[in-house]
């Protein structure tokens, strides 16, 4: 039995990555803008949104495999408009137009 191709999970791992280092950049720009409004500061108590976040391997699996069926999905959709309108080639035009279903429906 053949698998379906997949994303690399270390792909996946160091996107995922980046975005999270945004975040905590976006994060720590709006805690010191925060404390600038407030006189006393924030207090140095090690809480939940300080700490690294991090992925296990089942998670980076499950992130590829969830991945792999959005776009498959979404291709699918795709082609089965551009079908209906007698292309044969599948066009930005078409993507944008299943998008906010499919974002729905997932």
């Amino acid at each position: 039995m053949e698998e379906d191709p997949t994303f690399d999970p270390d792909l996946i791992h160091s996107i995922f990555k980046t975005v999270w280092t945004r975040m905590a950049l976006e994060r720590e720009r709006n805690e010191a803008a925060d404390a600038m409004d407030n006189e006393a500061g924030p207090a140095n108590v090690t809480s939940k949104k300080n700490r690294p976040t991090s992925a296990n391997a089942n998670a980076l699996k499950l992130s590829c495999e969830l991945l792999r069926l959005f776009i498959t999905e979404a291709v699918q959709r795709a082609a089965a408009i551009a079908e209906a309108e007698g292309m044969t080639k599948v066009e930005a035009t078409h993507l944008e137009r299943i998008l906010p279903q499919l974002l729905l429906d997932f």
